[in-house]
């Protein structure tokens, strides 16, 4: 039985027509005056932290907490004030899924595993009212490598459920072959689903125990019990 549920939020949860993309631009561009290489940052799967470095290493910015701190603290004002003029939405079944989980005779544990800094995820999902709907989870804060955010999730879960979760007792839902890939990493079940950065057939080739195209073609009793 899934005693925890993780949920990845960009192409999984909901689309911000690019709100977060856009936000990392602005900051880049009028905080440190780094305008060109952006497009060679590939958004998917990957944490804030982790492109933050990226783009400072191409333009030699030293990766000083100092810098981190400057580009986050603007960072969270740009994607809150894009976010309110992006074209958005929740991706397919969200709402049905979340409510099944609910429902069902032993609830789960619902929680985030994302490579978001946490008040970016909590600004992204507030907009959708999402955010309340989950009681735990692992950011980029918590590291810049997305297996171990995943490794923190488990355990924070676990103390709020007062034992150690065995791998099989999670679940962790999402759309790229990064989500696939920390899931393993604690042993978790993974259901993939093809909303956000790859194909249904690439997925697959990561082997996930279900792939869908959204989460409307699968109930969570299918993957819970």
């Amino acid at each position: 039985m899934i005693r925890l549920v993780l949920f990845d939020i960009d192409g999984t949860l909901v689309h911000t027509g690019g709100a977060g993309v856009k936000a990392f631009a602005k900051v880049f561009a009028t905080e440190f005056g780094a305008v060109d290489g952006f497009e060679r940052l590939k958004f998917a799967g990957r944490t804030d932290m982790s492109l933050v470095r990226e783009f400072f290493e191409y333009h030699q910015i030293a990766a000083t907490p100092e810098n981190f701190e400057r580009f986050f603290d603007r960072y969270v004002f740009w994607l809150d004030h894009i976010l309110a003029h992006s074209r958005t939405k929740t991706c397919p079944g969200i709402a049905e899924f979340i409510r099944d989980l609910k429902t069902l005779p032993q609830p789960p544990l619902l929680g985030l595993l994302t490579g978001n800094i946490k008040l970016g995820a909590e600004i992204k999902l507030r907009h959708f009212d999402l955010w309340t709907e989950f009681e735990t989870g692992a950011f980029a804060d918590d590291s810049e490598d997305r297996d171990e955010i995943a490794a923190v999730a488990r355990q924070r879960a676990g103390r709020i459920l007062g034992d150690p979760l065995p791998g099989d007792q999670i679940l962790v839902i999402g759309d790229t072959p990064f989500d696939i890939g920390c899931g393993r990493v604690i042993g978790a079940k993974v259901l993939a689903v093809a909303t956000g950065g790859a194909t249904i057939e690439e997925l697959r080739q990561h082997q996930p125990d279900w792939a869908v195209e959204d989460l409307t073609r699968i109930r969570a009793q299918e993957v819970c019990l």
